[in-house]
């Protein structure tokens, strides 16, 4: 009873080779990924049991993507099928003050006709520790945050920790759903917040500042709120520009606060799916270790996964903790 349960669809992403813009190339290079994907695949890197449930196209594309899964040992027996293609993103990766750019193609992808008769909670759940989601699903469509809805009721009835990241993104929300109205509905099921002042204020209609004062007592009124919510985790990201960001993190455990010094990336390969690296690396870290160290393992994460070309953080446990250790200067393995 310690598998990892994430649930939210799968992206094929295109994007040109090196940090060109696709008016100056015909090479493209695939990826696949989605953010409770990404997080997934991050924790089954760090020795961890994952099982991702989505809607994936029944074509030789979705037969691509699901062999990708099953090459980190992430479970794919709750996935479904359906006639619509796969949703795809294309990405021109920015340099130095070139920011990149993003369009998506997602619409109508298999995953927007999921519907909560398609996914049998029961069965998944059996071999639940932890639950993680985010705000991505319930945004998307109504069956996602209907089928998401479901899955939390259940995770909740059996007793399994639940994380999450409420990301907000306003161009997401097309299908009629109240943003804050969701939100705050999934939250009530949940148990540990990945997410800063900017998502508490979304939640609650706040308007706390980035100040550390402010973010405790953010963290205090969303725990108020949501009284199953036990542990507040945020990553803060400083941009030089577009190659060089800087990372660091703090948290409210209802007892104290923390934060972590700078980590400084200054030559980022890929910054897709960071996010994502972080939230793997703190819900892995709280099942190893105390709050503070959990929070140090996902900036550790969380940088890292700035190296890797990719929406995935292929970066394993010890390859994370080498930085915690200090050891960020690259230097070759021999």
């Amino acid at each position: 009873m310690n598998q990892i349960i994430t649930f939210g669809e799968v992206l094929m992403r295109i994007s040109p080779r090196g940090n060109k813009k696709f008016i100056q190339s015909n090479n493209v290079e695939f990826y696949f990924g989605g953010t409770e994907l990404n997080v997934g695949i991050s924790i089954a890197n760090f020795g961890g049991d994952v099982k991702h449930i989505s809607c994936i196209s029944d074509d030789f594309i979705g037969d691509t993507a699901i062999s990708y899964l099953r090459k980190f040992d992430v479970s794919t027996s709750a996935i479904v099928r359906s006639k619509r293609p796969l949703g795809v993103y294309f990405l021109e990766v920015g340099a130095v003050m070139r920011p990149s750019s993003i369009s998506y193609n997602r619409s109508h992808s298999s995953f927007s006709e999921i519907k909560p008769e398609m996914v049998d909670w029961g069965n998944s759940l059996k071999k639940g520790k932890w639950f993680h989601w985010t705000g991505i699903t319930p945004a998307l469509c109504e069956g996602g945050y209907e089928t998401l809805k479901e899955g939390l009721i259940l995770a909740q009835k059996k007793g399994l920790e639940i994380s999450a990241d409420p990301t907000y993104r306003s161009g997401l929300w097309q299908w009629g759903g109240n943003p804050k109205e969701v939100l705050r509905d999934l939250l009530s099921y949940s148990n540990v917040f990945i997410g800063g002042v900017n998502e508490i204020n979304e939640v609650l209609g706040t308007n706390y500042s980035y100040s550390n004062e402010d973010f405790i007592e953010a963290s205090k009124s969303l725990i108020k709120e949501f009284p199953s919510i036990t542990k507040v985790f945020d990553k803060i990201r400083t941009s030089v520009n577009a190659s060089w960001h800087k990372i660091r993190s703090r948290m409210w455990n209802g007892v104290e606060f923390r934060e972590t010094e700078d980590l400084d990336i200054t030559h980022i390969v890929d910054r897709i799916g960071t996010g994502d690296a972080y939230a793997a690396g703190i819900i892995h870290g709280l099942q190893k270790f105390d709050d503070y160290k959990a929070m140090e393992f996902g900036s550790a994460a969380c940088a890292i996964k700035h190296t890797y070309m990719g929406d995935v953080n292929y970066a394993n446990e010890d390859d994370v903790l080498n930085i915690l250790a200090g050891n960020t200067t690259g230097r070759l393995n021999r």
